[in-house]
């Protein structure tokens, strides 16, 4: 019977509640791997998780900074770049204002070059005219009067005379000229 009372006893025994003892000794256990954990391992575990945690924050910091900075950066070319833009402008404004002027300058030192070539020019053929003129009246002069003493027969040499002749002469052929205009 006692067999029969040891089987029953094996029966009543629950097969997922573990005996007081092995529980008791499973729970030391656990303490000690739970302290030696808590105290060696633990410190560790938090101290990299620190670590990581700040280089986290502070490259987030760096990138923040680095991004403001890199947005002022971007400002201040913006800015200079809108200050060179209106500089070009305004010197390109310059030099076409200049430009125009010195072209107005030069065309007016050209019209007024070319005023004095004509007005010398037309000087020069004044007096080109009047000196053929009054060769040309020398000329036929002489030639009027050694022909009409030839005609009459006697000389006319009298240089007063001739020149009247001559005046006379010349001016009535200056009148008929004028007046075939």
């Amino acid at each position: 019977m006692s067999q029969l009372l040891n089987i029953a006893a094996e029966e009543m025994e629950n097969p997922l509640i573990p005996p007081i003892p092995e529980l008791v000794i499973g729970f030391i256990a656990f303490v000690i791997v739970f302290g030696f954990l808590a105290k060696k391992l633990l410190p560790t575990i938090n101290k990299v998780l620190e670590e990581r945690r700040e280089a986290i924050e502070g490259g987030i910091e760096k990138a923040e900074a680095a991004q403001t900075e890199a947005q002022s950066v971007l400002e201040q070319y913006k800015a200079q770049l809108a200050e060179a833009r209106h500089e070009a402008a305004r010197l390109r404004q310059e030099a076409q204002e200049q430009g125009a002027t010195l072209i107005a300058e030069m065309r007016a030192e050209g019209q007024r070059q070319r005023e004095e070539i004509v007005a010398a020019g037309h000087a020069q053929i004044e007096a080109d005219r009047k000196a053929a003129s009054s060769a040309l009246r020398q000329d036929v002069g002489k030639l009027a009067t050694e022909l009409a003493g030839k005609l009459v027969g006697e000389s006319l040499e009298d240089h007063a005379r001739q020149s009247r002749v001559i005046d006379r002469f010349l001016g009535e052929l200056e009148e008929k000229a004028e007046a075939a205009r």
